[in-house]
């Protein structure tokens, strides 16, 4: 049997789940990325067979969006085992890559266990978070086809690329500090580009009043520390905007219901993927950054760098 998946089914760890899902009903055939989606070709059980696509709807990754599946008859091939075949192919259509995601719990955890080896990495991520469109370069989505084409998996990368047991199998932006992006702070021409020097000298400067440009996902930040009056008029100074508000990310949820009041709803909607920015009623005022109202927007951090960041700075002004 053929299946035909469209949707947002490409960087979600959708073939994965598929080859798990296979591999565990003992299924020959494959799952590939193309041009419209994913492809898959499965045989085995009959009963297995016919509800295999009840299945991927009911197991999808939590990142997957399923819009349709076509399937069609195939000639039994005896295939025996069950592959993640090389991408391309297929008529070109309407393929989704999801919007970057924020880091999942797991890799938090992984950011700040000290005996982890990506300890204070900044660029952790797993098949259930972190950089997706804002790396896309083309159809299908793989490696090769993003920005972290240039940066060579190492070994134990590789392995965890590779392992069907892994939290990080085929999840393409899957890098450590051996391998991938390293970070680094630009300072009127100075460079720093010891990881741990850059971050400390970015938040040096945060915590003197200076304005610090963030790299983020899909764009710059610039981030002042929201304690400081005199920073947040210099940065409104410097950006011509005088009285309209700025958002603000909070170092975690407590740090959220200091400053405003929210219920369940607004919390679901703080912790979720997305990591909204959500309009909540404040607590006591604060003109410097909401001038004239009793609202403001705030968000919760959504990458690593931002986590390692606000370890030492509990609440920025983000615009």
């Amino acid at each position: 049997m053929a299946l035909r998946v469209s949707g947002a089914v490409q960087g979600v760890g959708f073939r994965p789940f598929v080859y798990r899902l296979a591999v565990e009903r003992q299924m020959g055939g494959f799952v590939r990325n193309d041009a419209s989606g994913v492809t898959i070709e499965i045989e085995g059980d009959v009963d297995f067979v016919d509800s295999f696509a009840d299945e991927i709807r009911r197991g999808a990754p939590p990142l997957a969006r399923i819009e349709g599946i076509e399937i069609a008859a195939l000639p039994v091939a005896g295939e025996r085992l069950f592959r993640i075949e090389e991408s391309g192919g297929g008529i070109p259509g309407r393929s989704i890559i999801p919007a970057d995601t924020a880091t999942c719990d797991a890799c938090v955890r992984e950011l700040f266990h000290p005996g982890d080896r990506r300890y204070r990495y900044p660029f952790i991520n797993c098949t259930d978070c972190g950089p997706r469109f804002s790396i896309v370069r083309d159809f299908p989505y793989d490696r090769q086809r993003t920005t972290m084409a240039s940066f060579a998996l190492c070994v134990e990368c590789r392995e965890e690329y590779g392992n069907p047991s892994s939290r990080r199998f085929h999840a393409e932006p899957n890098a450590c500090p051996a391998c991938g992006p390293r970070l680094a702070f630009t300072r009127q021409g100075q460079v720093f580009v010891a990881a741990e020097e850059a971050l400390q000298e970015a938040i040096t400067d945060l915590g003197a009043g200076r304005i610090v440009a963030i790299k983020s996902l899909g764009g710059f930040h610039l981030a002042v520390d929201a304690n400081n009056e005199a920073a947040i008029a210099r940065l409104r100074e410097r950006k011509r905007r005088p009285h309209k508000p700025l958002a603000v990310m909070a170092r975690d949820i407590a740090g959220i219901n200091s400053i405003a009041v929210f219920g369940d709803e607004a919390r679901r909607q703080l912790e979720s993927p997305s990591r909204a920015i959500v309009l909540l009623p404040l607590r006591e005022p604060m003109p410097g950054i909401a001038p004239n109202l009793m609202e403001i927007g705030v968000m919760l951090p959504y990458t690593p760098l931002h986590h390692l960041l606000m370890q030492a700075l509990p609440l920025l002004v983000m615009t």
